[in-house]
């Protein structure tokens, strides 16, 4: 998704997710009057369920190139997404370069000197564009994606079902804001009047504002702040948002 495209209405619609839990089956475990022990999916009499902890597996590879601030390449040509984050487009043949762009990437370019990293996937693997899609780790245990949001050269981008480390993405965000770090210092990322919206171009911007009515039909939920503009929320999408 490209961060130009990308449109915030800071402080109005807040995305919340859970992270998701790896699923897992109930397991129950039984003792007879014997002392043997056994272990069902099915509970019964005296049973006692099992807490089961999944951990996500990570994989080792090799970098063998930053294409941008949340983008890299792999040996094999493969191109790797980060997870969650949005950075500024860098410039090239279809765009031309945003505020913070270049910053994103020669950060990245500066973790990634050792050219070692472990992916951790999510629930969908890879993307439209055949990337794959993961978090990033250093061998040290350095979080990239989260890391990004820390030091305010990227913004938070939760794209269902991939939800995990959404709540550490969002706190991140939220002090890097406060702090005015990286993009939140410049004038480029600041919150407009949605009223303002009639008039935007191109070029990703965050807009503010409260609705002056909320509809609702059997498919969508429509937030309307004047005459000309409202929002549409299909109704599947209700429980992303925070009104």
């Amino acid at each position: 998704m490209s961060f130009s495209k990308q449109l915030y209405l800071t402080y109005l619609l807040i995305l919340i997710f859970s992270t998701p839990v790896l699923s897992a089956n109930e397991i129950f475990r039984s003792v007879d009057k014997q002392g043997r022990i056994t272990y069902s999916d099915t509970p019964s009499s005296g049973a006692e369920p099992v807490k089961i902890i999944s951990r996500p597996s990570r994989q080792l590879h090799q970098v063998t190139r930053v294409y941008d601030g949340d983008t890299i390449i792999l040996e094999g040509k493969k191109h790797v997404r980060l997870l969650g984050i949005n950075t500024p487009e860098i410039e090239s043949r279809q765009r031309a370069e945003e505020p913070g762009g270049v910053t994103a990437k020669k950060w990245l370019q500066t973790q990634l000197q050792e050219n070692k990293v472990y992916l951790e996937y999510d629930q969908v693997k890879q993307d439209k564009y055949k990337r794959l899609l993961a978090h990033v780790f250093l061998p040290d245990g350095k979080h990239l994606n989260l890391a990004l949001l820390e030091n305010g050269l990227a913004v938070i981008s939760i794209i269902p079902p991939n939800g995990r480390y959404t709540d550490k993405l969002i706190q991140a965000q939220q002090h890097a804001e406060k702090l005015k770090l990286g993009i939140w210092s410049m004038p480029e990322y600041q919150p407009r009047p949605i009223t303002q919206i009639t008039n935007h171009t191109k070029g990703w911007q965050r807009f503010t504002g409260t609705p002056v009515s909320i509809k609702k039909s059997k498919k969508y939920t429509r937030l309307l702040f004047s005459d000309k503009v409202d929002i549409r929320v299909a109704n599947t999408n209700l429980d992303l948002f925070l009104c």
